[in-house]
């Protein structure tokens, strides 16, 4: 099925020999590690000082931008190889090792993004070439040097370079560990089995025990989040929110104060009047201005929902205190929002989770998924026998295009919680796809990271629809990273404009939501039966559920992350408690302490968290522009997204790909209409 021409990349993408090596090692031990990277560090450096000390007449394509991108590919994958390790390696001493790599490659980082010499080279290449002589995206790359360049201050005084450079080290310090608390959080709440009443017997028959027999239940999000939904008794359920919200509570929020206040010295030191601004001038949305509007906007258009849904929740409330003797508050605490709204499921739309799970054994949604996937995109998936991995858990597929045969990449799946392993569900780019020095590609590989329950002896791993959901969307990243076919590394895979990044893999959660695909991921996991014709078509009424008090949630997780980076000593507890009151109508529990839980915060989203609203958008409107509209697993409707929004990579704007798979400008019906909102007229405007 070819690319429609408009979208095909050039003759240099098919002039292009494959190389098709996995440049990946994981079996460094801590001392390797912290050896390779002092080598690291040395060899690159090298490279930039000689680009640094160029005479004016000896600047060239070859010499300046080439030596830079070439060094660029090796460094990455290097890195990867050394700071990878921290997320998910069993060995403790590994993990520490990979937290000390990267905090001395991210200092090194900073100091390589503030070589003015190497900056000066790029300027001067700039002025002495003809923008015609070079290819499009070679010239788009020597921009963004420059850009960056100027993002970073070194067209300012050398005083206040110095100045930027010592906060650049600050702030990655800090974030490495923000995140690495809350990965190393080893707290545990133990509980009778009639304290934790209305949870499966498969749930409880998968937790530890303590000495005295009780049930130990952590704070990793596969215990967190079916207790939370399922448990019925409400002081079970306050002290396990409560613990959850306040993990890693003093130390992060020293560390994010200092976060915040770094950021808008140096947004400051750059001429920004906040980091908000600093930040959002690379994206789409370009202004904190315009990010406050699409927020107010959406939040007043959203709470009459959440007011009718509180008062649901509060009727469903009173009926089971009743039901179960129990003291009626009349009130939703924070503690109750997922207990209810699951019940809103369960009642209103007679969806069972726990029935449900059934019909998402791991094994059977991982074939149903990859099918689609490889339908959709054009793609052979075929798992490596005897890989090399970090961990027995992890698989390891190659990656074709089914027309050519030719591998595009490979990726990684890694789905079971450990001990110290990252605690969310991401994609991490690890090689990425792009040319290496010698013109041939380099194939792009991608790991999917998540926590799902693990199986036991007795049961396998069951997945809750939203997991699936997970799944789908993670792995979204994944195919962005292998299906791109950018030239340099820095437009590669998912670098794209960040309130675009989360667009492509958004789209493709609407297949958890279509019968035909779920029907081809789900299967009972004892009687092998379909998903009954009766439940599926609940579930896939239940989408519309909660829709307002989940999307006013996220309103306030945006709107923390903008006050934060757009105010002056805005203290993150008050103002998500503020917040939660005001826009959710439902109080933070006193003593927690959310932001200091946020990851996202100091995970590269600061003051960017608003990306994921804002992108669904666009997701919204490419699926019911396209898919529902000439068929959800239509392949060539497959084939003009991987060529329209997977393949350039960062190469080209997102709102050129948008336009040219749409065929029009972005619209927000699609989006308003998913959130069970009214649209007036047909053609209201993208944000």
């Amino acid at each position: 099925m070819k690319p429609p021409a408009d979208c095909a990349g050039d003759v240099l993408d098919a002039a292009s020999p494959c190389s098709v090596v996995n440049y990946l090692r994981w079996d460094l031990s801590a001392q390797q590690i912290q050896a390779l990277t002092q080598e690291l560090v040395e060899k690159t450096k090298h490279v930039y000082d000689q680009v640094g000390a160029q005479a004016r007449e000896d600047v060239s394509y070859e010499s300046t931008l080439k030596a830079l991108a070439d060094v660029e590919v090796s460094y990455t994958v290097q890195r990867n190889i050394l700071d990878f390790p921290q997320h998910v390696s069993p060995s403790k001493d590994i993990r520490t090792a990979s937290t000390e790599a990267d905090k001395k490659l991210s200092e090194f980082d900073v100091e390589m993004s503030m070589r003015q010499d190497v900056y000066q080279r790029i300027v001067w290449l700039q002025e002495k070439v003809e923008k015609d002589a070079m290819r499009p995206e070679a010239w788009r790359y020597l921009e963004r040097l420059i850009k960056l360049g100027q993002r970073n201050g070194l067209h300012l005084p050398e005083e206040t370079q110095e100045k930027i450079k010592s906060i650049k080290k600050k702030l990655s310090l800090l974030c490495i560990d923000f995140n690495k608390n809350l990965n190393e959080d080893t707290t545990f709440l133990p509980f009778t089995r009639e304290e934790l009443g209305g949870l499966p017997e498969d749930f409880l028959n998968s937790l530890e025990k303590t000495e005295d027999n009780k049930l130990k239940v952590t704070l990793k999000y596969p215990h967190y989040f079916p207790l939370l939904k399922k448990c019925h008794v409400p002081e079970t359920r306050r002290k396990v929110e409560e613990a959850f919200n306040c993990r890693c509570k003093e130390e992060n929020c020293a560390i994010l104060k200092e976060l915040v206040a770094l950021r808008a010295q140096k947004s400051s030191l750059l001429g920004f009047s906040t980091h908000a601004d600093y930040v959002l001038e690379m994206n789409m949305a370009k202004t904190s201005q315009v990010v406050a509007t699409f927020l107010d906007e959406l939040a007043q258009k959203l709470k009459p929902l959440g007011e009718q849904e509180r008062a649901v929740i509060l009727e469903l409330k009173k009926a089971e205190c009743e039901r179960r003797g129990l003291p009626f508050d009349a009130r939703i605490n924070a503690w109750d929002m997922r207990y209810y709204m699951n019940q809103v499921e369960e009642t209103r739309y007679s969806v069972d989770q726990n029935v449900l799970k059934e019909y998402f054994p791991m094994q059977v949604v991982t074939q149903g998924l990859l099918g689609i996937y490889q339908e959709l995109l054009g793609l052979a998936f075929e798992r490596e026998e005897g890989a090399a991995v970090w961990h027995e858990d992890v698989v390891l597929y190659t990656v074709r295009d089914a027309t050519s045969g030719q591998v595009i990449g490979k990726f990684y799946l890694d789905l079971y919680p450990r001990e110290g392993k990252y605690g969310h569900a991401a994609c991490f780019g690890l090689q990425p796809g792009c040319l290496r020095p010698d013109g041939s590609r380099q194939i792009s590989i991608a790991a999917m990271v998540a926590n799902f329950t693990k199986p036991t002896p007795d049961a396998p791993s069951l997945l809750q629809h939203d997991e699936v959901e997970t799944y789908f969307h993670e792995f979204g990243h994944v195919m962005h990273q292998l299906c791109s076919q950018a030239e340099f590394a820095m437009f590669s895979g998912t670098h794209v404009e960040r309130d675009f990044v989360e667009a492509p893999s958004q789209m493709l959660e609407n297949w958890v939501w279509e019968r035909e695909p779920l029907l081809r991921m789900s299967q009972h996991y004892r009687t092998g039966g379909a998903l009954p014709s009766a439940l599926l078509d609940r579930l896939i009424e239940s989408r519309q559920a909660n829709t307002g008090l989940f999307n006013l949630r996220q309103i306030v997780l945006a709107k923390v992350d903008q006050a934060l980076h757009t105010q002056t000593g805005a203290d993150p507890a008050e103002e998500y408690a503020r917040l939660c009151q005001e826009i959710l109508g439902v109080p933070a529990t006193p003593g927690t302490n959310m932001p200091a839980t946020f990851g996202h915060l100091a995970g590269g989203y600061d003051a960017q968290y608003y990306g994921y609203l804002w992108s669904e958008v666009y997701s919204m409107d490419m699926f019911h522009t396209r898919f529902k509209q000439e068929g959800v697993l239509s392949s060539k409707v497959g084939q003009d997204y991987r060529s329209c929004i997977l393949r350039p990579g960062g190469s080209q704007d997102a709102s050129a790909m948008l336009k040219l798979f749409l065929g029009r400008e972005p619209r927000q019906d699609a989006f308003l209409l998913s959130k069970g909102l009214p649209v007036e007229g047909a053609d209201s405007p993208a944000c």
